[in-house]
């Protein structure tokens, strides 16, 4: 059996279509037509049926389908790796992130990493926090960098770092000597307040929130990006964490609110691993040494 059989079938049964195939392999028609012969041949069933200009997988083509895009994946994996072997990566490193670690320093922290590690080989997948737990106990990815701590005894827990929350508020375009002060009851009585966009603590927060201003509205953004960018444009006002914020507030693009009568919490940043591995022992080190 040769590979390029089963990738003309792959690609034959994802479209429905022999021209589409041959199209995107860059083959003939006929050239498409010999090689599902072939195949069928080789394994002894009939694959596809026509309806009109098209083609269908029959019963025993959607089985093989299946198996087919495995072996193709196997080997498309091993050519990788010799690929990577061949670039002086020989260490694989995949790393889940919540969008919100993903938005902060953490680019900067990984380009310092991969010039201390060039034979490091790192894929990154951003995953929601609540669902990081569940990609490193099914081993999706080996390290993964989440907003909430692990619920599971098995897996392995380690704060990276730690940060302040911060109110705030659309920029009043006054500096602080001609600007009026802006106190925190008046934020949370005129402003809309832009929740949940972080996975940890809205819950408690907003039962403060609503048991000191009772009639403080409050609408639901689920992004922390999107968040900034509706305070910005003056749709309504979020407690944040600090490093979130930091380069919004120091270009003047927000404004931080002192708040003294709302507890805020501390969040922090965990990595969390299903196995202490010598290459997560050596990235969460590196990580260690930064503050995200």
């Amino acid at each position: 059996m040769e590979l390029n059989w089963l990738r003309t079938f792959v690609t034959a049964a994802e479209h429905s279509n022999f021209r589409k195939a041959s199209e995107l392999l860059f083959l003939s028609q006929p050239t498409i037509t010999v090689h599902i012969k072939q195949l069928e041949k080789e394994i002894g069933a009939q694959l596809f049926e026509r309806e009109g200009r098209n083609v269908v997988l029959t019963e025993a083509g959607k089985r093989y389908a299946k198996h087919a895009n495995e072996l193709l994946n196997k080997f498309e994996e091993g050519v990788n790796e010799i690929h990577s072997i061949q670039q002086g990566f020989n260490t694989k490193l995949i790393i889940g992130i919540s969008p919100l670690i993903g938005d902060t320093v953490l680019p900067f922290v990984l380009k310092q990493f991969l010039k201390k590690h060039t034979n490091f080989e790192i894929t990154v997948k951003i995953i929601e926090s609540n669902i990081i737990e569940k990609a490193v106990m099914n081993e999706e990815v080996d390290i993964g960098l989440s907003c909430l701590d692990k619920r599971d005894s098995s897996i392995f827990s380690h704060k990276v770092a730690s940060d302040s929350l911060a109110l705030v508020v659309p920029h009043d375009g006054y500096d602080s000597e001609r600007g009026a002060p802006i106190d925190e009851e008046g934020i949370f009585l005129n402003y809309t307040l832009l929740t949940h966009n972080h996975p940890a603590y809205w819950n408690d927060l907003c039962q403060q929130i609503k048991a000191k201003y009772p009639t403080t509205k409050m609408m639901k953004v689920s992004q922390t990006h999107i968040t900034k960018r509706f305070i910005i444009e003056g749709l309504g006002v979020s407690i944040l964490p600090m490093s979130t914020v930091r380069r919004e507030l120091m270009e003047g693009r927000l404004l931080e609110v002192v708040c003294k009568t709302i507890i805020f919490p501390e969040v922090a940043t965990y990595a969390l691993m299903k196995y202490k591995h010598t290459v997560q022992k050596e990235f969460l080190g590196f990580l260690s040494n930064y503050r995200i």
